[in-house]
């Protein structure tokens, strides 16, 4: 699943617990002995299900025939169930004619669980369990829910089905945890005319006459009931093939033609997964389901067969797409395709192991983007990756990439920055230290021996180690096990002999004094002098190492290393000196690593201005747009019309302008895709600081695109918009508003809603949050609309969303309320917004819940230090060099 930065989980969910397994039970598959809310008693093997959704009165009817197995004589069966109403149950035994009668039905709302309890005791054997139920369809992206969005031709609606990560249950009575694999066969009765999906091809068709169809599916190979997919609407689809696979694409009517690049992508993507993993695509077709709407949780979903992803992140529209766009399309469909073999072919037992699936998938994507596209230069993008990945885990509220998962709200609250970003920086280092062909060995080995089963991490490790001498196992255990960033100080440096000799020590890298348990790892650490060979070796606390040549040392040469490097200060001003021979990968690590260092106060926060000032204009068009960044988050750390923020303004506007106009407005012949990416980020960053020249030429263009229709080509479309809304007054928010309410393609509507609540006047941002809580909008997109304000105003979204909690919870995914509000504060800087977050969870978040809390408040204390404490360092560098 690719989820989305702003995202949640569900307090309502949080006292359901998942017990502790009790191991000695032999009786049951290994494969199961792992935490489980479920008896051990029953196991299901196939699924017959039958549902007939009727969307006028949110609410299906289901029929579900479960074949099991009971294990040991038990005299009640329990699975999972949450907002299921049931009609009938019974069982039947597979051979014989014994009868059990009809069973008492108990149903815990709170566990999520229905109890089918017998007369007897049911023996040892195979059954068939028979449940007629009800359910609920959602307006929200969970369980089975219903988007409307409009068109030409009027309002529509689709139906689609999320259910990671533990969700199945509400369309399902089932056994729904990852463990429990078992095959389904689905059948769906829709209006006739509209077009059924689900994992596996269409096996017949039945016209039952008033305007029905009924849909019966070929049966799905023996997976997990998060990856069970269901979908209908007013679609079209476009297939193409890749090694006798057909790949198709699926939108709503008309936009077929938004979907090319999709569906060539997943022919390439496809195709180079085969040969990576050794083990062929095994289904008979796969599709890509695109939908309108959006979600506070994920923006993609890895239903095998059948991946479900919002338009946003799947179509390219030429009238507002962008090269950024492109690539997100490229990097979400080779991550959830990804995933079709690392989650949905071999899964993970728990959630505890969440990362075997998520970070295993943003690697492959990053890796293959690389290989496929090597003019988009994804290797920068590494960097930033490991960054957002580090940004968490240097704070005392960090857990390890494997962690534990006692409740359903936990096993949401686990897809974070740490499981997929750090996940897949791990994994990066892991490879460079056994070498890619090494590793694609052992990956292909784990698959090979774990197909249709579940896994843990350890037989991941096992299986890298059957293929290399290398510790594997020790090194990975050191940074899957435990939290935290390594710190890797170089000592000292001394040239003899033409060679560099190295004196290195570990360390911990934290953001804040409360994060003061050191740890220990065994870092793969590679070296070299600027332009001279690389050597590495495995520091256990502290090492020498001998670095050919003699000059400036680059300390995590390549960058693939999960660590940060200080440097000694004559290194470092040896580094800045030869800033512009870096290679970009360096230039991009050594900016990241000064910057976090700097403002933890490791070394004067002023540092990483050092670096920017001796970046060359025609450097790397991914170092100028981390620059961009780097300069706008040090800009967010003034309070607006603070003493000092005038000047740094001042001086990051001359440093970017003079690279924006080797840049421009206009594409040119040739240009490298990097370069147009750049682009938009220098306009909506320049405007953000307040560039006067920018602000007014993207005020131009947006004026004059009535009557000149190159004034605002689709390319820039999104960031002159973007400037327009942020600088808005009252009549050009209006303006914005009919332009957004008279909008009918759903992907251009939704993203000037978002635009219109990131404005920075703050009545404006008053008036995005009242509209947000209206049906105008979209049913998907208000809570996303309250969180783009939050991005400037974060008091006042906090505030507001709090006032309103009960209508903002109708907004969110049932998965998302113990994550939305506070993360609607993390970019405050008012030291009162500590004690409401802490109030708030107090009131509103279970206690084994609140991680996010908690993250979000030593996330304010670091800005609030940052603020109090770095700042007066940059106001003094940019006085003395500005």
């Amino acid at each position: 699943m690719r989820r989305l930065l702003f995202s949640a989980i569900a307090v309502a969910l949080a006292g359901v617990a998942f017990t502790q397994p009790v191991l000695a039970q032999s009786a049951m598959p290994a494969e199961v002995i792992g935490t489980t809310q479920l008896p051990r008693s029953v196991r299901p093997s196939h699924y017959d299900v039958s549902v007939t959704p009727h969307v006028d009165k949110l609410s299906f009817d289901g029929k579900v025939k479960v074949t099991l197995d009971v294990l040991k004589p038990t005299a009640s069966i329990t699975l999972n169930a949450i907002d299921l109403t049931f009609s009938s149950v019974s069982l039947s035994p597979l051979s014989g004619k014994a009868s059990f009668g009809t069973p008492k039905v108990s149903v815990d709302a709170n566990a999520q669980t229905a109890t089918f309890t017998f007369a007897k005791p049911l023996p040892v054997g195979s059954y068939e369990l028979s449940m007629d139920y009800t359910g609920k369809i959602d307006t929200q992206a969970n369980g089975l829910f219903v988007i409307d969005y409009d068109t030409k031709a009027g309002k529509k609606h689709a139906l689609y089905t999320q259910f990671e990560n533990s969700d199945a249950r509400r369309f399902i009575p089932s056994w729904d945890e990852p463990a429990y694999k078992a095959t389904f066969t689905l059948t769906v009765t829709v209006p006739t005319g509209q077009m059924a999906v689900n994992n596996m091809p269409v096996a017949q068709k039945t016209d039952l006459g008033n305007g029905l169809t009924r849909v019966q599916f070929q049966q799905s190979p023996k997976m997990s009931t998060y990856l069970l997919f269901f979908g209908a609407g007013d679609f079209d689809r476009v297939t193409t093939s890749s090694d006798g696979t057909e790949i198709g694409v699926i939108t709503q009517k008309g936009l077929t033609s938004q979907a090319g690049f999709a569906l060539d992508s997943a022919k390439a993507v496809l195709h180079e997964y085969n040969d990576y993993f050794g083990t062929p695509y095994p289904l008979p077709k796969l599709d890509n389901i695109a939908s309108p709407g959006s979600s506070q949780f994920f923006s993609a979903m890895e239903n095998w067969g059948a991946i479900f992803t919002f338009e946003y992140a799947m179509l390219l529209d030429p009238s507002i797409s962008t090269q950024a766009d492109k690539e997100q399309v490229f990097g979400d469909e080779a991550h959830e395709m990804a995933h079709q073999w690392f989650g949905d072919l071999v899964t993970m037992r728990w959630w505890d192991d969440l990362w075997l699936n998520e970070g295993f998938a943003s690697w492959m994507a990053t890796r293959t983007t690389e290989k496929l596209h090597p003019e988009w230069h994804a290797e920068l993008d590494t960097v930033d990756i490991r960054e957002s990945a580090m940004g968490l885990d240097a704070v005392s509220t960090s857990h390890p990439i494997i962690q534990h998962v006692e409740t359903v709200e936990q096993a949401s609250q686990a897809f974070d920055a740490i499981t997929y970003s750090k996940g897949e920086s791990v994994i990066r280092m892991l490879e460079q230290y056994v070498g890619p062909d090494t590793w694609r060995d052992g990956v292909r080995r784990y698959i090979k021996d774990h197909a249709y089963g579940n896994t843990v991490s350890d037989d991941l490790w096992k299986a890298m180690e059957t293929v290399t001498n290398k510790p594997v196992t020790t090194v990975a255990h050191d940074f899957t096990l435990q939290p935290g960033v390594p710190l890797i100080r170089v000592a000292s440096e001394t040239c003899k002999d033409g060679n560099t000799t190295l004196q290195l020590t570990q360390g911990q890298f934290s953001k804040g004094a409360s994060n003061r348990m050191m740890r220990h790892w065994h870092v793969p650490v590679i070296a070299q002098t600027v332009g001279g060979k690389a050597v590495s070796t495995l520091v256990n606390g502290e090492a020498s190492l001998v670095v050919p040549g003699c000059g400036p040392v680059v300390v995590n040469a390549g960058q693939s290393g999960y660590y940060r490097t200080q440097y000694s200060p004559q290194a470092f001003a040896a580094l800045s000196s030869d800033y512009a021979k870096l290679a970009p990968i360096d230039q991009l690590g050594l900016l990241d690593d000064t910057s976090a260092l700097g403002l933890a106060g490791l070394e004067p926060a002023s540092s990483m201005l050092d670096l920017v000032k001796a970046a060359p204009n025609d450097a790397s068009p991914v170092l100028w747009e981390n620059i961009a960044g780097v300069l706008a988050s040090l800009d967010s750390y003034y309070r607006d019309g603070e003493p000092g923020q005038a000047a740094f303004r001042a001086f990051a506007i001359a440093k970017l302008e003079p690279v924006f106009k080797q840049v421009g407005w206009e594409t040119k012949p040739g240009e490298q895709a990097p370069v147009a990416i750049l682009r938009n980020e220098l306009i909506g960053t320049l405007a953000g600081l307040g560039d006067q020249s920018v602000i007014d030429e993207a005020r131009r263009r947006y004026a004059a695109q009535a009557t000149d229709p190159s004034a605002v080509p689709g390319p820039l479309r999104k960031v002159i918009t973007e400037v327009v809304a942020y600088q808005a007054d009252a009549a050009t928010w209006d303006k914005l508003h009919a332009q957004a309410q008279a909008e009918k393609t759903p992907l251009v509507k939704d993203a000037l809603y978002a635009m219109l609540a990131s404005t920075k006047d703050e009545a404006l941002a008053k008036r995005a949050l009242d509209l947000a809580l209206t049906s105008e909008p979209g049913a998907t997109n208000s809570a996303d609309m309250i969180g783009v304000v939050a991005h400037k105003h974060a008091e006042l979204a906090f505030d507001f969303a709090v006032a309103h909690r009960a209508q903002v919870d109708k907004l969110l995914d049932p998965g998302s309320l113990s994550r939305f509000y506070p993360r609607l504060a993390y970019r405050s800087l008012d030291p009162a917004m500590i004690g409401k977050l802490q109030a708030f969870a107090q009131a509103h978040i279970a206690a084994t819940s609140r991680h996010d809390a908690d993250t979000v408040i030593a996330n304010l204390q670091y800005r609030i230090g940052v603020h109090k404490d770095r700042m007066p360092q940059i106001d003094a560098w940019v006085k003395k060099n500005g």
